[in-house]
């Protein structure tokens, strides 16, 4: 089967698996624990992968904190930053094509009492930098806005939005979980950003990890939050509970990984994406629309709606030969709020299906769509 549905989530690489093994069989030490190799043999894993995410990123390895994922890592932020600044403001800026972790996080902390601006996007789901200039208020906390989208590819303006938020003294938080592995970015070059979330799996690591970039001053201190989880004190207290050090150790080989082959796989993805399209093109001529834009996109996403065709049975129909999706796989059971929010009718959400692509697939096994 031809696996186009990457950006739900993404192989494990067999040099991740031989990384994870031994901490799943013979180093099974808690990291927390002292003095006995077990566990400093754990912990000296977990710094690894701390630096290998860290050199991803181009930050400081003080700056990762291990989390269960990008869901964990988002509703950590929002809700730690929500209470330990309640007293400087209760305002949160977003926007209407985040991720459900986000959003639903947001619409909690307004039965709570606080006030959330959800900006409207253009047509390839990108933010208008007006609008949120103009939407920073005095009680304003926090603007969580996502790097990339995971429906249309589309990259939003980070480094002015960044800038903007530095300039207005707001902290930013920016979900980046399409975007990691998958572009180049340094983290150095975004002083604005106070908050990153992201994901393992979708740069071929193990699922049910993940991290949260949380910037330092110049004095190494940490940018406060209130923990989402309070208890043993593990990572430096944000995010307590039993580290799972063979999920962290695959982390941070995919990361190694991925940083080490980034420039290559962007040409290859890029070179299978130009391909795919072209295939798409000539199968289906003038019965398919492209919804995503063809520059500042994450490379390997293409959203396209089939005139007339409901998505679901296209999938199913597809399902023998090639894995894709509808959309989001975090909210598979309703309508996409993300094409409903760039202005796609009902129809056309339910026509429109999304492929995402890896620089495991070749070009040969795109020819599939000849066959169809």
């Amino acid at each position: 089967m031809l696996y186009l549905d990457n950006s739900a989530t993404t192989p494990l690489l067999p040099e991740v698996k031989e990384a994870m093994l031994p901490y799943l069989l013979e180093e099974f030490g808690n990291p927390s624990s002292k003095y006995y190799s077990y566990a400093v043999n754990a912990k000296e894993a977990v710094e690894l992968a701390r630096n290998n995410v860290a050199t991803l990123l181009d930050c400081d390895a003080n700056e990762i904190t291990f989390t269960s994922g990008s869901t964990e890592t988002n509703n950590m932020i929002i809700k730690g930053v929500a209470d330990y600044y309640q007293s400087k403001g209760k305002h949160i800026i977003t926007s209407n094509v985040e991720h459900p972790s986000v959003l639903d996080t947001c619409e909690f902390l307004e039965t709570k009492g606080y006030e959330v601006t959800y900006l409207n996007v253009d047509q390839y789901g990108r933010i208008s930098l007006e609008e949120l200039r103009a939407s920073i208020r005095n009680d304003t906390i926090l603007v969580s806005i996502m790097w990339g989208n995971n429906e249309l590819g589309s990259l939003n303006n980070i480094e002015e939005i960044s800038n903007t938020c530095k300039e207005m003294g707001v902290l930013f938080h920016t979900d980046a979980t399409q975007v990691v592995g998958k572009i180049q970015l340094s983290l150095e070059e975004y002083p604005g950003i106070s908050f990153l979330s992201c994901s393992a799996h979708k740069f071929h690591g193990p699922k049910g990890t993940g991290a949260a970039y949380i910037k330092s001053d110049e004095y190494g201190v940490s940018t406060p939050l209130t923990p989402l989880f309070h208890g043993g004190g593990q990572e430096n207290g944000v995010r307590s509970g039993t580290l799972a050090v063979h999920n962290i150790v695959g982390m941070g080989k995919a990361a190694e990984l991925a940083f080490k082959s980034l420039e290559e796989n962007i040409v290859k993805i890029g070179e299978l994406e130009q391909k795919l399209t072209d295939l798409l093109k000539e199968k289906f001529s003038n019965h398919i629309i492209f919804n995503n834009d063809i520059v500042n996109k994450i490379p390997g996403i293409l959203n396209v709606q089939f005139i007339g065709i409901n998505n679901e049975i296209l999938v199913k129909k597809l399902a023998p030969v090639m894995a894709v999706s509808t959309g989001s796989a975090c909210s598979s059971s309703k309508p996409s709020h993300v094409l409903a929010a760039i202005g796609l009718t009902l129809d056309q959400i339910r026509n429109t299906l999304r492929f995402s692509l890896s620089p495991l697939i070749t070009i040969e096994e795109l020819l599939i769509f000849n066959s169809l």
